[in-house]
Formats: C-alpha cells, sequence, structure tokens
C-alpha cells in the first residue's frame, strides 16, 4: 500500500475492490470499503502520477462516481478508477485500474468543435505520413489502436486514399493492456508504466500538434 506520498505498487486489494463493486455496486459495500479504495486504488494512482509528472507532466485521478443524470443505468460509481495527463485539448496520457488489471493509453479521446476537421486536413498533407509510421511502430510494438472510427470513409475522401483508414478516426488512442499480475505491487510497476507512455509519447506529440484546440469545455470522466 501507498501510505507516504512515495509510490509502492499497486497491491492486490484494488483489483479484488472492484471485483466486489461489480457483485455490489452499492453506497453500503463503497462505505464499507472506502478504506481499501483511498489506501489501494486512489493513493497508489496519486503517488504514481506524482513520480512520473516531472517527465510527463501534471496528471489527475478522475471522480469515482458515475453521472447518472441522463444514463439508463443507476449505478452509482464507476467499475473502473482512471487517471489523466493532458498535454493538449483532449489529448494526452492515460491510466486505468479495474477489476481487469492495469491499462494505459495515449492519444486524443474526445474530438471538440473543429478538431475532427483539422486532424483530417493534417493527415491528407505530408505530416499524415508521419503518423502513419508512428501508429505502425505502435502496432508493432503490441499496442492497440483505437478511438471513435466511421463506418465509412468521410465525406470528399477518395475510396483509394493511401491513409483512408487513419482519416476514418474521429478519435485516435493507443493503449496496452495486463491481467492482475504480482509486479503490479511492486515499486517497479512504475517503470513498466513510463515506459509505455514513453513509446506512446510520439502519438501523443503528433496529435497535439495535429488537432489542435477544441472549442468547449469538457466535463472530467
Amino acid at each position: 500500500m501507498t501510505t507516504s506520498g512515495t509510490f509502492a505498487g499497486i497491491p492486490a486489494e484494488a483489483f479484488d475492490f472492484y471485483d466486489g463493486l461489480a457483485a455490489d455496486n452499492s453506497k453500503t459495500y463503497w462505505t464499507a470499503q472506502r478504506d481499501v479504495y483511498d489506501l489501494c486504488v486512489r493513493g497508489p494512482l496519486v503517488a504514481m502520477l506524482a513520480e512520473l509528472e516531472p517527465e510527463f507532466g501534471p496528471g489527475v485521478v478522475f471522480r469515482p462516481y458515475r453521472d447518472v443524470r441522463f444514463s439508463k443505468s443507476k449505478l452509482p460509481y464507476k467499475d473502473h478508477q482512471g487517471a489523466f495527463v493532458e498535454r493538449a485539448d483532449a489529448v494526452g496520457f492515460y491510466l486505468q485500474v479495474a477489476a481487469e488489471g492495469l491499462r494505459v493509453a495515449g492519444g486524443w479521446y474526445d474530438p471538440a468543435g473543429p478538431q475532427v476537421a483539422r486532424y483530417r486536413e493534417v493527415v491528407d498533407g505530408p505530416a499524415g505520413a508521419q503518423l502513419e509510421r508512428v501508429v505502425a511502430g505502435l502496432v508493432e510494438g503490441g499496442f492497440e489502436i483505437g478511438g471513435d472510427v466511421l463506418k465509412t470513409r468521410p465525406r470528399g475522401v477518395d475510396p483509394d486514399h493511401p491513409r483512408l483508414e487513419l482519416l476514418r478516426h474521429r478519435s485516435l488512442v493507443a493503449s496496452r493492456s495486463w491481467q492482475p499480475e504480482p509486479w503490479m505491487s511492486e515499486p517497479s510497476a512504475l517503470q513498466a508504466v513510463a515506459d509505455a507512455w514513453r513509446a506512446m509519447a510520439p502519438l501523443v506529440d503528433w496529435l497535439a500538434d495535429g488537432v489542435g484546440p477544441g472549442d468547449h469545455e469538457r466535463h472530467r470522466r
């Protein structure tokens, strides 16, 4: 557990906590397990972000509560805990703890205003070839590429365009996931996250330049 502000690992109790929440997503469970959440989930993530900050920048740990106002599901708590380091508007590095394990991601996750049009304009130009190489390198390195992708090609785009697959994206994210493993409870887990974020940094940097700012304020996840 992390008690002194120094990252000491993500204990197995963090994943067990979310196993229990899946079975009983209620205020009763949350209240009874609040100390486990604070010490084994939130505490380690806060400590990890603090140690990663000198290289990647300041991060935030998202609220654990679901926004149920416009949702059919009224379950009060998220089934995971996410943290985010923002490099540009809707672009940055992500970290998540859930029952399934640990997930790291990087990229552009929430298009706002003119970002999609700007992204497609840049992908269509010379800089698009660089993005193509970055994405290919991540795939070769074992990362998954995802995001919001059109089922058809964007209007006006040639069906034979050499970067059609990239042009179909309305967001673009690389990610890697690990099932719960003993190494996650060790301080060396920090190195695994840092290495993954470093590998994704060329994608994050390209997107920070390529999509530019949005035109509205998004709510935190």
